[in-house]
């Protein structure tokens, strides 16, 4: 019994040996042992329980309540696409900038233009000023003159659409009962349907004398007296009849008078010139050579200590063109395969005007007839409204392809914003055109 209790003992070891060796739990999970029940207490050889094995997991239990990682930078990531799609949405916009045709031609012709020109001729318009100049200057000797009156008048023809020529000397009666005498010989032009001819002329006094200053006048020619002509042809003063003087006064050569007086027109006529320019009314120009001064009146007043005063009276007229006739002419001339494009000229001033002619009243004429020669720069408007129109909403690609349609554009270039943007926005309105026009 002995030999098979120490044998049963050392296969029961064995046998719980290789149970425990076919049973080792991970390090994780310690294998914790059940003691025998009370039923197998004071039995010998004990009975050997049934082993139970639990598995005890040293990792921290996972949150049920956090969603995994992945989750969280898929939602982040989502986002981000929405807010990039959002703000190139909310700030795209574009920035077209253009070149427009330009051409430089020569140009080299006499032209005329009438106050009421036939269909395709030139007309234009006059733009009328007063003004005065005063200077003082340093008299020379004292001396007794006698020195008459002076004035300027227009003498109109209601008479009939024949000219009428009057002689140096022609004596006008002004309602003040004094004559006076045409400066030189004019030719008054006829009738124009009801309009009146006129002509412009210098008259003075018949006599010196301060009695023959007077504010504006009216006259009859005297000559006609008695003729059915004389209430037919009447003249009106531009202002007033001055310089009447007999007496003593500080007298300088008439060269040294022209020279005054000379000086006092050109300043008078950059003053007026530069106001006139304020009044030339858009879609007209105004060459700077295109004006005309008159002298209305010179006097040349004695002052204490032999100084004199000197008064210059004077009529301005700036005469206008119209741009769009004046380009008609030049393209004309200078580009043979003009297509009606919409253009503009953008260096009329730098063109040289000279003034050749002018037909009836010299401060208000009938015709002209002018020299106009340069290298105008030729400029081709560009439709931005339509371009616009055109690109949006448009593929970047797509809109050097749509330029091609735009003959009068030299070269353009875009930029979208923000800069991965490959399109035009959809809304006019982001979309911004500058066009370099010349200045």
């Amino acid at each position: 019994m002995a030999k098979n209790f120490f044998q049963d003992m050392i296969k029961m070891k064995s046998d719980l040996r290789k149970e425990r060796e076919g049973n080792v739990a991970p390090t994780s999970a310690p294998a914790v042992e059940t003691p025998p029940s009370s039923a197998d207490e004071g039995t010998w050889p004990p009975t050997v329980a049934s082993k139970v094995t639990r598995r005890i997991s040293l990792a921290p239990a996972q949150d049920q309540g956090r969603r995994p990682w992945y989750s969280i930078w898929l939602v982040a990531g989502i986002s981000l696409v929405f807010l990039f799609f959002a703000i190139s949405f909310l700030f795209s916009e574009a920035f077209i900038t253009i070149n427009p045709k330009v051409k430089d031609v020569t140009f080299n012709q006499n032209l005329s233009a009438n106050e009421t020109p036939a269909e395709g001729n030139l007309s234009f318009d006059v733009v009328v000023l007063s003004g005065e100049e005063s200077k003082t200057v340093e008299g020379g000797e004292m001396k007794n003159v006698s020195v008459a009156a002076r004035g300027t008048v227009l003498i109109y023809n209601n008479y009939s659409s024949a000219i009428q020529r009057l002689d140096i000397n022609t004596r006008l009666e002004g309602s003040n009962g004094k004559l006076y005498k045409t400066e030189k010989a004019v030719v008054v032009p006829g009738l124009n349907g009801t309009t009146p001819g006129s002509v412009e002329v210098g008259i003075y006094a018949a006599e010196a004398g301060e009695a023959y200053n007077s504010p504006p006048l009216d006259f009859q020619i005297f000559g006609f007296k008695g003729m059915p002509k004389y209430n037919k042809f009447y003249a009106r003063s531009k202002g007033e009849i001055t310089g009447g003087f007999i007496g003593k006064q500080s007298v300088i050569t008439e060269a040294k008078k022209s020279i005054i007086q000379n000086e006092m027109k050109e300043t008078l006529k950059a003053k007026l010139a530069k106001k006139a320019a304020d009044l030339v009314p858009a879609g007209f120009v105004m060459f700077k050579d295109a004006v005309i001064l008159n002298v209305d009146s010179v006097n040349f007043e004695t002052l204490e200590g032999g100084q004199l005063q000197v008064n210059l009276k004077g009529t301005f007229s700036g005469i206008i063109f119209n741009e769009s006739e004046l380009i008609k002419k030049i393209i004309k001339s200078g580009i043979p395969d003009y297509d009606n494009s919409d253009v503009y000229i953008s260096n009329f001033q730098d063109l040289n005007f000279v003034l050749l002619d002018t037909k009836g009243n010299s401060s208000s004429p009938s015709s002209v007839d002018f020299n106009l020669s340069g290298k105008p720069k030729v400029v081709w408007r560009v439709d931005t409204d339509r371009l616009v129109a055109e690109v949006v909403g448009k593929s970047k690609k797509d809109f050097y392809q749509i330029l091609a349609q735009y003959p009068n554009v030299e070269s353009a270039n875009v930029l979208l914003r923000p800069f991965w943007k490959r399109g035009f926005p959809g809304d006019k309105s982001d979309i911004k055109v500058t066009v370099n026009y010349p200045q």
